[in-house]
């Protein structure tokens, strides 16, 4: 998921540099700036949201009740971005390992 989020803030970060760059060139010694008007958190703040909401990786924590909470955080996927496909995923890859019990949920966990 790292990889798949600096994939996605990379260009972000150069246009937030060539913002700041261009606003510094802007200025001159003698005006007081605070940094507030010479940084815009919109940009990497929007692009951080816009990631998690449209990602197929992230889903939002269901919270209904602490048993609910905790069977949404024992789901894993290895399908996805930089995952297995439907087509390849073989019965193997599907099984439950003695040591995964505790862990993850067999019954949620979809593969």
């Amino acid at each position: 998921m790292g990889e798949i989020l600096y994939a996605h803030l990379q260009p972000v970060m150069r246009k937030f540099v060539k913002s700041i760059k261009g606003k510094l060139s802007i200025l001159n010694q003698e005006n007081a700036i605070k940094i507030t008007d010479l940084v815009n958190f919109k940009i990497i703040d929007n692009s951080i949201k816009s990631f998690f909401a449209t990602s197929q990786l992230s889903q939002f924590l269901d919270q209904i009740n602490p048993l609910a909470e905790i069977e949404h955080k024992r789901r894993i996927t290895a399908l996805g971005p930089g995952g297995l496909k439907r087509e390849t995923a073989k019965f193997e890859v599907r099984d439950v390992h003695s040591s995964h019990y505790g862990r993850i949920c067999p019954i949620e966990t979809p593969e």
